[in-house]
């Protein structure tokens, strides 16, 4: 009878043993799961959150030169700014250091126009902007022209020239084409690869235990 009843004990103690294994691999399984959704879930929240808007286009084009003085500058982005006149500025500085832009800058969707006077001296002339985004954050930058002839205008003092943009926290200067506002990517890819190295190293203890 005693040799029996042991028998069926170590039987017993086999069958526990599967089991424990099993649930173990179970839980470690779930655990690297949960960590695997959790870094997936930071990467693709990554991508909304570095793009804000980005100018895509500019009339005059950045960097063109030009024998006839345009009469108006346009941006156009690849997102709809907000259409407040206290956050949009486009100011046109000639190369004498001459403001010659005219009344503030128009909103219309992703469109921003501010008109121009008769430009004045042959040179470079510099268009800064500043926007802000639907999503609030303010994107600012640069682009420039080159006028090949002189206008017809002396350089006159503007009656009601736009403010300068201020340099705001969060802004992103760009230049040409780009206007665009990122933020660093790198904090998510970190928080990703730490969250799957911890649901690794957990499923590994659970699964030795």
């Amino acid at each position: 009878m005693s040799s029996a009843g042991e028998r069926v004990w170590g039987g017993n103690t086999s069958g526990q043993g599967v089991v424990s294994v099993s649930s173990s691999w179970r839980a470690a399984g779930r655990a690297l799961a949960t960590a695997l959704l959790a870094g997936l879930v930071l990467l693709t929240g990554a991508a909304p959150a570095a793009a804000h808007n980005t100018l895509i286009s500019s009339d005059p084009a950045d960097g063109a030169a030009v024998a006839t003085a345009p009469q108006a500058v346009r941006l156009t982005f690849d997102l709809p700014v907000q259409e407040m006149a206290a956050t949009t500025t486009v100011t046109v500085t000639g190369p004498d250091g001459t403001r010659w832009e005219r009344g503030p800058a128009r909103v219309a969707g992703s469109k921003v126009t501010t008109g121009l006077g008769s430009l004045g001296p042959a040179g470079r002339y510099v268009v800064a902007f500043r926007v802000l985004s639907e999503d609030g954050h303010p994107v600012s930058g640069t682009v420039d022209f080159e006028l090949t002839e002189p206008g017809s205008s002396p350089s006159p003092s503007p009656s009601s020239p736009s403010p300068a943009a201020p340099a705001a926290a969060g802004d992103q200067g760009a230049r040409g084409g780009g206007g665009r506002s990122d933020m660093p990517v790198w904090p998510w890819l970190l928080g990703a690869v730490v969250l799957v190295g911890a649901g690794g190293a957990a499923a590994l203890r659970v699964g030795r235990r």
